[in-house]
C-alpha cells in the first residue's frame, strides 16, 4: 500500500499522563501470571496435553498455550503502523480493544463514553457491558455526516473518560479532516482518551493520526486486519497508544489472547508477498467503489450516494424494501440501517467482486 506523509504537528507535544483518566483501582491491579514462554525448553510447566489432536496441521500444535503477546507479531505489526512496540497491543480483533478501553477508564454507574451516530455499535455495546453512561452527539446530516466539533466540546464532562472517532466512519464511509481529530486531541489533552477507530483507513488513501501519538499521550488508534488484509475470520486487532496505557491493558487482557491459528495466518499476511496482494485488492476495492457509485447515482431507484472513503456504500433507496428483497432474491446479504433515524430508506453495501457487484445494480435497477 502507498506510504502517506503524516500530518506535522503544529503545537508542543502535551504533557499530561493518560492514565490519571484510568480507574483506580485498576491501576493497582497484579495481572495474571502466566506460565512462563521458554520455547526452547520442553513444556511440563502448563498443564498442556503432550500431543497434538487428530488433524492439527499447525506450526506450533494446538495442544500448547499460544505465546502471549506474540513477539514476532508484535514486531511486524510496530513495523507496518510505525510505531514502537510499547506502544502496541495485539488482541482479538478491534471490538476487544474498545472493550478494554472502557473497562479500563469508565468506572461502572459514573463515568460515560462519548459518541457520534451513526457509526459503529460497538462502542455503546461496550459502554452498556461495563455500566458506563453514553453521551451521544449526532454527525452532522447536513454537511455528509461530519462531526460536530463544538457540540463535542460543549458536551464533554469530567465524566466523559473516552471520545471514540471513526474514521472513516462506519456506516457512513465519512472520513474525517485531520484538522478536526486534531482539534479535539488538543482540546481534550488530560480530559479524555480520544479514540480513532481506523479499521477501514487502507481504503482511504490517508495516513491516518498515528504519527501524532508521542505528541498526544490521551490519543488512542484502532487498528485492524480484518479488512484490507482479509482476515475478518482470524480476529487479529491493534491498540495503538501511549506506553502506559497498552501497560495498563496488558495487566487486563486475557494471558492468551491470540490463538496459534491466529497467529500463524496474520505472520502469513503480513509477509512481502501477502502484502502486495492485498494492495492489488485494494485498488481494485477502490475502482470498483468509484464504478459503483457513479452507476448507482444514474440509477432511477436510487435516491443518494453518499462519498465513502471504505469498503462500502451508504445509499437512500425511493423503495428500499423492494431493493432489500430483490438483492437477496439474487443471492447477495446488504446492511439494513434503517435502524437509525438519520437513516431512513437507507443500505450500506459491501464492495464486493465485479461479478457480485454487478448482480447487485441489476437487483437495484429491477426492484
Amino acid at each position: 500500500m502507498k506510504a502517506a506523509l503524516q500530518p506535522k504537528p503544529t503545537e508542543a507535544p502535551a504533557t499530561s499522563s493518560p492514565l490519571q483518566l484510568a480507574r483506580e483501582d485498576l491501576l493497582r491491579l497484579e495481572p495474571y501470571r502466566h506460565a512462563a514462554w521458554e520455547p526452547s525448553l520442553e513444556r511440563l510447566h502448563a498443564n498442556e496435553l503432550p500431543w497434538r489432536p487428530l488433524g492439527d496441521n499447525s506450526r506450533s500444535g494446538l495442544n500448547r498455550y499460544p505465546e502471549p503477546q506474540p513477539r514476532q507479531l508484535c514486531e511486524k505489526l510496530a513495523a507496518l503502523y510505525g510505531v514502537d512496540k510499547d506502544q502496541l497491543l495485539v488482541g482479538r480483533g478491534s471490538d476487544e480493544g474498545i472493550d478494554l478501553l472502557v473497562r479500563a477508564f469508565c468506572r461502572a454507574g459514573r463515568d460515560s463514553v462519548m459518541i457520534s451516530p451513526p457509526t459503529f455499535g460497538m462502542y455503546a455495546v461496550a459502554a452498556h457491558i461495563q455500566g458506563a453512561g453514553i453521551v451521544d452527539v449526532p454527525l452532522r446530516l447536513d454537511t455528509d455526516f461530519t462531526l460536530d466539533i463544538g457540540q463535542i466540546l460543549d458536551r464533554w464532562r469530567e465524566v466523559v473518560k473516552i471520545v471514540f472517532v471513526c474514521s472513516p466512519n462506519n456506516p457512513t464511509g465519512t472520513l474525517f479532516a485531520a484538522s478536526e481529530i486534531e482539534r479535539l486531541c488538543v482540546e481534550l489533552d488530560g480530559k479524555a482518551l480520544v479514540a480513532v477507530d481506523e479499521a477501514y483507513l487502507e481504503f482511504a488513501q490517508s495516513p491516518g493520526v498515528r504519527g501524532w501519538l508521542r505528541r498526544f499521550p490521551h490519543l488512542v488508534v484502532l487498528r485492524t486486519l480484518s479488512k484490507a488484509f482479509g482476515l475478518a475470520g482470524a480476529r487479529c486487532g491493534t491498540v495503538l497508544a501511549h506506553p502506559d496505557v497498552i501497560g495498563l491493558l496488558r495487566r487486563m487482557i486475557p494471558p492468551y489472547a491470540i490463538p496459534s491459528p491466529t497467529l500463524e495466518a496474520a505472520l502469513a499476511a503480513l509477509e512481502s508477498p501477502a502484502r502486495v496482494i492485498a494492495a492489488r485488492r485494494v485498488e481494485e476495492i477502490l475502482a470498483e467503489r468509484q464504478r459503483m457509485a457513479s452507476a448507482l447515482t444514474q440509477s432511477a431507484a436510487v435516491q443518494r450516494v453518499w462519498p465513502s472513503a471504505a469498503n462500502f456504500l451508504l445509499v437512500r433507496f425511493r423503495e428500499v424494501d423492494r431493493v432489500y428483497a430483490a438483492a437477496r432474491a439474487g443471492g447477495l446479504l446488504v446492511r439494513d440501517v434503517r435502524g437509525h433515524p438519520d437513516l431512513a430508506d437507507c443500505l450500506r453495501l459491501t464492495i464486493g467482486t465485479p461479478e457480485q457487484n454487478d448482480r447487485l445494480l441489476a437487483a437495484v435497477n429491477t426492484a
